[in-house]
C-alpha cells in the first residue's frame, strides 16, 4: 500500500467538508426563495418545472414535447 501524504489527505478532506457545508448552505438558501416565491403567490411546482425547463438542452425539450404532444393526440387529449 502507498504511503499516506498525511497533509494532503488533510487538504482534500477540509477542502470536501468546505464546499458540502456550502452546498448545504445554497439548498437552504434554494428552499427559502421557493417559500418567498410561494408567499408572492407563485405555484412552486410550476416554478419548479420551469428550472428543469431552462436547465433543458433546447433541442432534446423540443424533441419531448414533440412526443408528448403525439401521444396527447393518440389519445384524444
Amino acid at each position: 500500500m502507498p504511503e499516506v501524504n498525511n497533509e494532503q489527505l488533510l487538504q482534500f478532506v477540509e477542502r470536501i467538508e468546505r464546499l458540502e457545508n456550502d452546498i448545504r448552505s445554497l439548498r437552504e438558501d434554494t428552499k427559502e426563495i421557493y417559500s418567498e416565491a410561494k408567499s408572492a403567490g407563485f405555484d412552486v411546482k410550476a416554478l419548479r418545472q420551469i428550472i428543469k425547463i431552462r436547465k433543458s438542452d433546447p433541442d432534446k425539450l423540443e424533441q419531448e414535447e414533440a412526443i408528448v404532444e403525439n401521444y396527447k393526440i393518440a389519445l384524444g387529449m
